[in-house]
C-alpha cells in the first residue's frame, strides 16, 4: 500500500457516498484518513458522520469502524484502549469522529471523564454548528445570530468555547483547525496522534444544507471564518498555546454572515455585536499564546 500521508484521496473509503453536495465534513474526513492510515479503529455516533459507517451489512469504510451511542464516543475509546492494552496492541491509532451535538452538548460528560483519566486517543470534533442531520437544530456551538429550526426567532446566547472547555482538562494536546486550511489540520492530526495522552481537534466544517448557501462556496465560506476572526486557530501542546494567524489583517465578520441564509435579516446592531466578540475572540487567542505564533497556509 502507498504511504498514506502523501495524497488527499485514499483507498481507505470507497466512493459513492451520499453526503450532500459541498459537504465540509466529507472533505474533512477524508483529510483525516489521509493521516491516521490503515492501522485505526473509528468510533462515529449517530450524526451526519454515520454515512461512513454504512447501513446493515455494507460500509464504504476499509478499516474497522464503529457507531456507537450519541453521547458515549469518548466511553467506547475508553474500552477500546483498555482491551487493547490487555491484548498487548499498542501500534493502533484509536479516532472518534463525532459532531458538535455528540460533542458539545450530549457525549461532553463521557468525554470529560475520559479526559481525566487521561485515556489516549484522538477525538476530532466536526462542528457544522447544529444537529444538521435530522433537521438543522440548534446546538450549544450554533452561533449568536443564527437561525435554525429550533431557533426561529435567532440563536440568542453566544456558543460554547469547546476548545476551551478541553484544555481546561489539561490534555496532552487541543487544537482548533479548519477544513479551509488543509495542510495545518493535517499537522494537527499527526500531533494529536503522536501525543502522550488525550488529544482534541476541533474542526470548523460549513454546512451548506443547514447554513443555506451554495454548494460550491464551503471553502471559501471556512476560510472567511478564520479570516474574520469568528473562528479562531490556535493549538495547545502540554499547556502551551501557539497562536495560528491568517496572512492579512482581520476582514469584517458582514465579508461572512452575509454569505449564509441562517444570518438572514441581521441588522447593523446585531452585525456590529458579532464583530465585537470576534475582536474579543481573536484578543484572547493572542493573550494565551505563549508559545509563539505560525502563518496559517
Amino acid at each position: 500500500m502507498s504511504d498514506l500521508r502523501e495524497g488527499f484521496v485514499t483507498d481507505l473509503l470507497q466512493p459513492g457516498l451520499t453526503t450532500c453536495a459541498g459537504c465540509g465534513m466529507a472533505i474533512a474526513f477524508r483529510l483525516l484518513l489521509s493521516q491516521i492510515g490503515p492501522r485505526s479503529i473509528l468510533v462515529i455516533p449517530p450524526g451526519c458522520g454515520y454515512i461512513f459507517i454504512g447501513m446493515g451489512s455494507r460500509t464504504p469504510l476499509q478499516i474497522p469502524a464503529f457507531m456507537g451511542n450519541l453521547g458515549a464516543t469518548a466511553a467506547y475509546l475508553s474500552g477500546m484502549q483498555a482491551g487493547l492494552e490487555v491484548l498487548g496492541k499498542s501500534d493502533l491509532h484509536l479516532v472518534g469522529f463525532a459532531g458538535d451535538g455528540a460533542t458539545v452538548d450530549i457525549g461532553l460528560q463521557s468525554l470529560s471523564g475520559a479526559l481525566e483519566r487521561g485515556q489516549r486517543f484522538l477525538y476530532v470534533c466536526y462542528d457544522n454548528e447544529g444537529y444538521m442531520n435530522t433537521g438543522a437544530q440548534g446546538s450549544g456551538s450554533t452561533p449568536i445570530g443564527a437561525l435554525t429550526t429550533t431557533t426561529p426567532g435567532r440563536k440568542l446566547t453566544p456558543r460554547k468555547d469547546i476548545a476551551r472547555v478541553i484544555a481546561a482538562h489539561n490534555p496532552a494536546y487541543v487544537a482548533t483547525a479548519s477544513v479551509a486550511y488543509p495542510e495545518e489540520l493535517k499537522r494537527s492530526i499527526q500531533r494529536g496522534l503522536a501525543a502522550e495522552g488525550s488529544a482534541f481537534i476541533h474542526l470548523h466544517v460549513p454546512c451548506p444544507t443547514g447554513w443555506h448557501y451554495p454548494p460550491d462556496a464551503t471553502i471559501e465560506i471556512a476560510r472567511l471564518a478564520v479570516e474574520t476572526g469568528l473562528f479562531p486557530l490556535y493549538e495547545i501542546i502540554d499547556g502551551q498555546q501557539r497562536w495560528i494567524q491568517p496572512t492579512g489583517p482581520l476582514r469584517p465578520v458582514k465579508d461572512y454572515v452575509l454569505t449564509q441564509g441562517r444570518f438572514e435579516g441581521l441588522t447593523e446592531e446585531q452585525i456590529a455585536n458579532i464583530q465585537e466578540d470576534a475582536i474579543k475572540g481573536i484578543e484572547r487567542s493572542r493573550a494565551n499564546s505563549m508559545g509563539g505564533l505560525r502563518h496559517a497556509g
